[in-house]
């Protein structure tokens, strides 16, 4: 299907030539940053090669700020690599002499420290070019800027080392203001969904460079839940007839997002990727995934969080309020019944994604600290049971076998 339009005005026309971005800000002279990364990284990336970055945690906020348990300070003496960031940094005029204070945890191999310059701070990103590709996240860093999205600017960059510097969103996660201030949840999810409409609407003038969303990559995310949850963790064997209805609701599941409108997505766009900003809320991070797919997908993620959880006539209705900001061409062909069926089914692909990776997380990368979101985030399939008989056989496994044996320690 064709990209959807959002009835949001006369929103302004992407810009598509990001290379005439660059820092005005005294220090940075790597003005042909963009120049040499736009491009790079879109068409042809190995999305599955990054797959296990849901949800990498890569956030900068309050839950992880430096000094938290959470985060071990770093033995300079024991880490070349942050022996050379700190030589990078001291080379740029504008952070030199700064000392990197760790930033955030992160389920990837990135890294992310805090440069503090008198009033002004700055974001240090590490990232070993033998596991990790700068270019995309560089690359889309600038699409999100175009759109007016506020996403962190890339300053200056050494894409062969793997460093990067960049603007700092701030340390207010979503999740730390939903979780201490429920009652403004409405205004933050106000907030995320407008910026969302703007993303769909600006990027379709860029989603095109992106890697498609297809069955081949949506049907190797499914088989995370199948080989890393039921097989690595829980030791399941599947008969012929639990195998034949495994995939008869995949079947279900790959049909529904790809009859959707094809869209710019973020990919993980949910409460711990989102910054709370004074100006241009909510601040986007952790976006070097995107695709071209579906358009519920980013709203699920958002709304049926794995991290947070609200009532389902909420979430509903958040949902639809999403749907009236639809192109009233789109809402004709995708009336609110339609719409909610394909949200829904969307986020059984998502959660079951997902917890496929959290349990991956730890049978193959030794984090054990998401095991304990698989039960939420399964939750939300459940819910949906008695609306679906396709999910039948999903719903059964889940409810009979897999979360009244679950064990969230390793």
């Amino acid at each position: 299907m064709s990209a959807v339009r959002h009835d949001r005005g006369s929103l302004a026309a992407a810009v598509a030539v990001a290379s005439s971005r660059h820092a005005e800000i005294r220090g940075f002279e790597n003005k042909s940053l963009y120049e040499s990364v736009y491009g790079q990284g879109h068409k042809g990336r190995d999305v599955n090669r990054h797959s296990y970055l849901l949800p990498s945690h890569s956030f900068l906020g309050a839950s992880t700020r430096y000094g938290d348990h959470s985060i071990k300070q770093t033995d300079t003496a024991a880490d070349p690599r942050l022996d050379a960031l700190v030589d990078w940094i001291n080379s740029i005029d504008a952070v030199s002499g700064c000392e990197p204070r760790p930033a955030s945890a992160d389920a990837s191999f990135r890294r992310y420290f805090r440069l503090q310059k008198g009033p002004e701070s700055f974001i240090a990103m590490d990232a070993p070019p033998s596991q990790e590709d700068c270019r995309p996240f560089v690359g889309i860093a600038a699409d999100l800027i175009s759109m007016g999205l506020n996403a962190p600017e890339v300053l200056e960059a050494d894409l062969d080392k793997g460093f990067l510097l960049m603007t700092d969103l701030g340390t207010e996660l979503y999740l730390d203001r939903l979780t201490e201030r429920p009652a403004m949840a409405d205004s933050l999810y106000f907030d995320a969904t407008e910026a969302l409409h703007r993303m769909q609407t600006s990027g379709a003038a860029l989603q095109a460079a992106l890697p498609p969303y297809d069955e081949k990559l949506l049907r190797a995310e499914l088989s995370l839940f199948r080989d890393w949850l039921c097989g690595s963790r829980m030791q399941f064997v599947f008969s012929n007839a639990d195998e034949a209805q495994w995939q008869a609701c995949c079947d279900a599941l790959v049909a529904n997002a790809l009859s959707q409108p094809r869209v710019f997505v973020h990919r993980d766009y949910h409460s711990r990727n989102l910054m709370v900003t004074k100006d241009n809320n909510p601040g986007v991070l952790d976006f070097q995934d995107a695709v071209e797919g579906p358009f519920t997908y980013d709203l699920v993620s958002l709304l049926k969080d794995c991290y947070v959880q609200w009532p389902a006539e909420q979430v509903r209705q958040w949902a639809l309020n999403f749907h009236a900001g639809l192109d009233a061409a789109v809402r004709q062909t995708i009336d609110e019944p339609l719409f909610i069926r394909q949200f829904e089914l969307m986020g059984v692909h998502r959660h079951l994604k997902a917890a496929g990776i959290f349990c991956r997380l730890w049978h193959r990368d030794g984090k054990a600290g998401y095991l304990g979101d698989v039960p939420r985030t399964l939750e939300y399939i459940l819910e949906l049971g008695p609306k679906y008989a396709e999910l039948g056989f999903l719903v059964r496994l889940i409810d009979e076998q897999v979360l009244p044996d679950w064990d969230v320690s390793p």
